[in-house]
């Protein structure tokens, strides 16, 4: 199936509702749905993150178009987990003990699941015990920390320290994280925006971009 670009705009420009009623129509006509999902759907999430790093969209388009995404999985994925659809990684996702602030974490959840990858966002406010019972009971493969402060930031280092024995990797993220502190404290990855962040894990777990 080549692009359904009426389906590829709708995300694209946000319209959850027309992408509701589109991929309830594929749906109804025994359209492939992994191919609805990574033909249609996953590439304009792609781009609308390609816009975002190159300033051309903002913070309040990417949200919704992850939302219209999303009005999306919500039909989708029941679909192709019973088909046997494998999603391309199991990933986990929190703010940090202490912190509270969750627009950055929930973009890139969102932009994570508009790439292919099973999220499970951990909410705010997360200790180590969240994040290792995630990888312990549910098999993920990489967690992602955020924080928003720097009083909050140094438990990134303890969350890095503890799960240094687990088999999965640590990404970190937010408005005061750099690159340097990021391999100060050991972490696998750094991302400064929602769209890197795909990149890098994707890169992480060795996963063709």
């Amino acid at each position: 199936m080549a692009r359904n670009e009426e389906l590829y705009q709708a995300v694209l420009k946000g319209k959850r509702k027309d992408v509701a009623t589109l991929v309830q129509d594929l749906v109804d006509n025994d359209t492939n749905l992994e191919e609805v999902l990574m033909e249609s759907m996953v590439p304009a999430m792609a781009e609308i993150g390609e816009r975002f790093s190159r300033n051309e969209a903002y913070v309040p388009e990417m949200l919704i178009a992850a939302r219209a995404m999303q009005a999306g999985l919500d039909i989708l994925d029941p679909l192709l987990q019973q088909a046997g659809h494998e999603p391309i990684g199991k990933v986990a996702i929190g703010t940090v003990k202490g912190d509270l602030h969750d627009i950055g974490k929930n973009l890139v959840a969102m932009m994570l699941k508009g790439a292919g990858f099973e999220v499970m966002d951990l909410g705010v406010d997360c200790d180590v015990n969240k994040y290792r019972e995630a990888i312990e009971e549910e098999g993920v493969q990489l967690v992602l920390l955020s924080a928003l402060l720097t009083t909050t930031m140094p438990y990134m280092k303890e969350i890095v320290t503890a799960l240094a024995d687990s088999p999965a990797k640590v990404m970190v993220g937010g408005a005061p994280v750099t690159q340097e502190y990021a391999d100060e404290i050991g972490a696998d990855g750094y991302s400064d925006d929602a769209n890197l962040a795909v990149k890098v894990a994707k890169n992480i777990l060795g996963i063709a971009a």
